[in-house]
């Protein structure tokens, strides 16, 4: 309900109290599209996003494959380090990693003092830091797929003689893809419209639209706030709408249709399934 309360007050035609209702218009999303300012925070969010998934999904797939051969002894530590980055507050994460970065490519950090060289604070800081607990979620997502795969078809494909490239590329990635592309999606959500990291560790010009959307509302909340509220809850259906669709046609590829359903099946199939 308030969700419906946000996008249906985003077509209010009033220029005053957001509650006053004044009528149908789309004066805001006219607002919000032809806003250059709006344009650039927008696109800051969808690199920090694209960006994360991209890093988690791909070192959190390698992590969850390697720790499969791993021996015990190290596997163990390992888990509770992914644990921990899953259940410690954001807060804290924000925390450490601003005083990492600080005290190594920041003014005075080491790196800067060795190199000369000053990194600072940017769309690499807030990657980095937002990738800490999406590495983690992707990890444990594709781990719990690979603890329920069929393993005979991994040790037949080695019988008939097919390289361990070949078999991962045949055998074992069709059936990591339902979990690889939740991971994926769920990381792009995740960091596309995080806040409280993302004031932590962005630099000059990094800045992303959840970080715009709170600065508005310290004067008020208006009918463009809500506008841009509705346009990131578009972007974030069209992105379940995607993953649906491509988890959709990797089922019908693979026949395991009735498998799959959907992005929250995944997460929840994965959840049970850990």
């Amino acid at each position: 309900l308030p969700i419906l309360i946000v996008v249906v007050f985003s077509f209010n035609a009033t220029d005053r109290r957001i509650t006053d209702w004044e009528g149908l218009s789309l004066r805001w999303y006219e607002y919000v599209f032809s806003n250059r300012e709006v344009q650039r925070y927008l696109t800051n969010s969808v690199i920090v996003g694209l960006g994360t998934a991209i890093v988690a999904t791909l070192f959190g797939t390698m992590a969850a494959l390697g720790l499969q051969r791993a021996p015990k002894w190290f596997r163990i530590p390992f888990d509770a380090l992914t644990y921990v980055s899953v259940i410690v507050p954001e807060l804290v994460i924000a925390l450490a990693t601003l005083v990492f970065f600080a005290s190594t490519i920041g003014r005075d950090g080491i790196l800067t003092n060795a190199t000369g060289i000053e990194i600072g604070f940017g769309f690499h800081t807030i990657i980095g830091a937002l990738s800490l607990f999406n590495i983690s979620l992707v990890l444990l997502l594709v781990r719990a797929r690979l603890s329920g795969m069929d393993r005979t078809l991994v040790e037949a494909s080695y019988d008939l003689f097919a390289t361990p490239w070949r078999t991962f590329w045949r055998i074992t990635f069709p059936q990591l893809l339902p979990a690889i592309v939740a991971g994926f999606l769920l990381s792009f959500t995740f960091a596309f419209d995080d806040y409280l990291i993302t004031t932590f560790l962005s630099g000059r010009g990094t800045s992303t639209l959840p970080l715009y959307v709170f600065g508005q509302i310290r004067v008020g909340v208006t009918p463009a706030t809500n506008a841009i509220a509705a346009v990131m809850l578009l972007i974030t259906l069209g992105i379940l709408l995607g993953g649906q669709f491509l988890l959709g046609r990797s089922a019908r590829r693979t026949g395991a249709r009735g498998k799959v359903g959907g992005v929250a099946g995944i997460v929840a199939d994965n959840a049970g399934g850990g």
